[in-house]
């Protein structure tokens, strides 16, 4: 069974993720995978490449600041740089989820509904917290502006738009209740494999 994990920026994935990981869940994070190949698949940086041209990588490692510039105002450019990225990613995924013998993965994603995968998953869980928490947490890890994370966050559904559209929602604005919700959510998903 695969389980989906996404949530707006800041709203604390990855302390989610490390919590279901404790339990003995496998997890993907499809974001870290995602620039793992795109540094070590040839044909990902000859197209990387083709579409950004030499500057996409600098040394042979793949050139982050300049992509984020170039995609972040260029939606177009984006589509075309996921529409590259994206296949290998699942097809990466696939023989990963072979591997897996646990009763249920988790693969985490921060756009699954913004890229309309949501069928791709048997549950969906999301993470929200408050945007003000939010804020503060990616400022304080990414030393961004508060500007720069608000675009971030209108870019992104809201958390209102994620909750009607997820199976399970996990309230992490307090670590404590967030792994009490988990943990929740772990039993539950275990007794929807065995009834």
């Amino acid at each position: 069974m695969v389980v989906g994990l996404t949530g707006g920026i800041g709203s604390g994935k990855t302390t989610i993720l490390k919590y279901f990981k404790s339990l003995g869940v496998p997890v993907y994070i499809a974001d870290q995978e995602a620039k793992a190949l795109m540094n070590s698949s040839t044909e990902i940086k000859q197209q990387l490449i083709r579409l950004f041209g030499d500057e996409a990588y600098k040394e042979g490692v793949l050139n982050r600041a300049f992509l984020s510039a170039k995609i972040f105002s260029d939606k177009a450019l984006l589509q075309k740089m996921n529409a590259i990225v994206h296949p290998k990613v699942a097809a990466h995924f696939k023989t990963w989820l072979q591997q897996q013998e646990a009763p249920y993965v988790i693969k985490e994603a921060a756009i699954i509904f913004e890229n309309n995968h949501q069928d791709q998953y048997d549950y969906i869980i999301t993470v929200i917290a408050d945007e003000a928490l939010r804020i503060q947490r990616v400022m304080a890890r990414d030393g961004a502006t508060e500007d720069k994370v608000k675009s971030i966050i209108k870019n992104q559904w809201s958390d209102a738009d994620k909750v009607k559209a997820s199976d399970f929602v996990i309230v992490n604005n307090s670590l404590k209740e967030a792994k009490d919700k988990a943990l929740q959510i772990h039993n539950s998903l275990l007794k929807k494999l065995n009834p």
